[in-house]
């Protein structure tokens, strides 16, 4: 948006009064003119409020009432968060099951969403899908090293109805015991969640979206495939997933393999001397790292990948020579930037507390913090079981002996399949994320067979186009214009997505909502220059072009 001249004033007085730096005291102070030109509008909590009134019992009833969320009383959010509902609900119809999922639901206002649910799981395995909820994608957002909760502008129910939950059992607030020896088995306790929710709410005959970051790339795929296979709309109308820097191939082919190339391609936040550079190079033309990218990362693929993959002994085993070669990258960053973030390879020092206590490649908590969900007060505000100890991911296996014995969705036809019956399945992947990379993952697409042919026939190469907009709050800017890479093929979507780390809705929450947008059939396309469906004024400007 463009300033009034009065805000430009207001602007560069608060920055005198609060004895603030601008651009100038580094000889820039053209570009303050910039910064100012995206000045945000004065955020109106009162609106937000009333807003929020009109619509504020659309679920409640007496079934739902023991659940429903008083949307002021959220400790340390002053603001109304609108109408939501969360509790456990168990993971059958039997009456004395032991085990339950927690969840957090939040209706969506959005005209466009009527009898629509979207999912939304996190990784781990077991870690909790509340961090999606207050980092990336919710109606309130409590960001690294930020004051306080500030509302979402880009929180995915201001497009649909949306469903946070904790699972499988052992994850976060769910209870129970451990069960789960399989992704099937982690889809059928599913399943029994979501027919009682769905029962819960009266959604029946709702169109179900499903998406989820990281290990969810193995919890999304099987799941929507149950859901297809029980070819029961009233319950499981699944209509299309997304998943983000997914779990969808083994380690060789996610982070030992593409690694050396990452780090050339990232050197200026890799500056490593000379000799080690060499060193970590001839151990990836040694493992066959280097050959194998040059082989099977090509537009066709040559082929399927095969099941002996390089750096791998005769019993199947990846060689400690070979698997070092990622493990000592990640140590000699380590040294040269303390705070290297293997979610976000750009970020450095200081380190920022969280308060979910894991804001980067390790747990950090300052001395008199608390972890956020773990507190009393939290805890009833949102029905959770107050005996459980709350954790960002389970201090204790989710699976059996610590052991998921399904294979990758890509590698048995499980993607295929979703893709097939849906036509709807779209793939994300931030740019700089080393704990699954991006090249990876197109690695994993080019050896799925999917509607007639074995992955893409042409790499992604548009332009991924987010919308300019206006800023509701410096507390919640976010980015705008060419922003990656987009490309559909035969049902499937490949995002990649400059400027963003492991978990994309966090790092770049506007180009999150355009891929829901599309998720969702709201726009039909992701290179071009459409306008947000939910933002009254946006600014016109140049697409641009790629630099690379």
């Amino acid at each position: 948006m463009r300033c009034s001249l009065l805000l430009t004033s207001l602007l560069a007085s608060a920055a005198a009064a609060s004895g603030r730096r601008s651009l100038a005291h580094v000889g820039k102070g053209h570009l303050d003119n910039v910064l100012q030109r995206r000045a945000p509008n004065a955020h109106d909590p009162q609106k937000h409020i009333a807003e929020r009134a009109a619509n504020s019992t659309r679920f409640l009833n007496s079934k739902t009432s023991g659940f429903a969320v008083n949307g002021t009383g959220i400790p340390d959010v002053n603001f109304d968060v609108g109408e939501s509902y969360a509790g456990n609900l168990p993971i059958s119809s039997d009456p004395n099951e032991p085990s339950s999922l927690f969840w957090w639901f939040f209706p969506s206002t959005n005209q466009a969403a009527d009898k629509e649910i979207l999912i939304w799981l996190n990784g781990g395995p077991g870690c909790s899908s509340l961090e999606g909820l207050l980092q990336e994608n919710g109606p309130f957002s409590w960001q690294y090293g930020t004051f306080k909760p500030v509302p979402n502008p880009w929180s995915w129910h201001t497009l649909t109805n949306v469903v946070w939950i904790e699972q499988p059992v052992g994850t976060g607030f769910s209870t129970g015991k451990v069960t789960a020896t399989s992704e099937e088995d982690v889809a059928k306790q599913f399943m029994g969640f979501w027919k009682n929710f769905i029962q819960l709410f009266d959604m029946q005959g709702y169109k179900v979206y499903i998406a989820g970051e990281s290990y969810a790339g193995l919890y999304c795929p099987y799941i929507a495939s149950a859901f297809l296979d029980a070819k029961d709309t009233t319950f499981y109308d699944m209509k299309g997933m997304m998943i983000y820097d997914p779990s969808v191939a083994p380690d060789t082919l996610t982070e030992l393999a593409p690694v050396v190339s990452f780090v050339d391609y990232w050197g200026g936040l890799f500056p490593f001397n000379d000799t080690f550079r060499a060193d970590i190079h001839a151990r990836a033309d040694k493992c066959g790292y280097t050959d194998f990218m040059k082989e099977y990362l090509v537009y066709p693929p040559k082929g399927p990948i095969p099941d002996a993959l390089p750096g791998m002994d005769e019993t199947g085993a990846i060689k400690p020579e070979c698997s070092g070669i990622y493990n000592d990258i990640f140590s000699a960053i380590s040294l040269i930037n303390p705070c290297f973030d293997i979610y976000q390879v750009a970020t450095t020092c200081p380190l920022l507390w969280d308060v979910l206590g894991f804001p980067g490649s390790f747990e950090y908590l300052p001395d008199g913090a608390t972890i956020y969900f773990n507190r009393t007060d939290v805890k009833a505000a949102i029905h959770a079981p107050a005996e459980v100890s709350w954790s960002s991911c389970a201090n204790e296996n989710v699976f059996v002996n610590g052991t998921d014995s399904s294979d990758f969705s890509t590698q048995n036809g499980v993607m295929g399949g979703v893709i097939e019956r849906t036509n709807n399945v779209v793939i994300s992947h931030g740019a700089l994320d080393m704990i699954l990379l991006a090249n990876g993952t197109l690695l994993a697409i080019q050896n799925t067979t999917w509607n007639g042919a074995r992955g893409f026939q042409s790499p992604p190469t548009e332009p991924f186009f987010v919308p300019y907009h206006d800023e509701p709050a410096l507390a919640t800017v976010a980015g705008a214009g060419t922003f990656g890479t987009v490309h559909t093929e035969r049902g499937l979507t490949y995002v990649g997505v400059d400027l963003a780390g492991h978990m994309v809705p966090q790092y770049a929450p506007t180009a999150a909502y355009r891929q829901l947008e599309f998720l969702l059939g709201r726009v039909d396309c992701m290179n071009c220059t459409k306008p947000f469906t939910t933002t009254a004024a946006q600014r016109a400007a140049p697409q641009g072009s790629r630099r690379r």
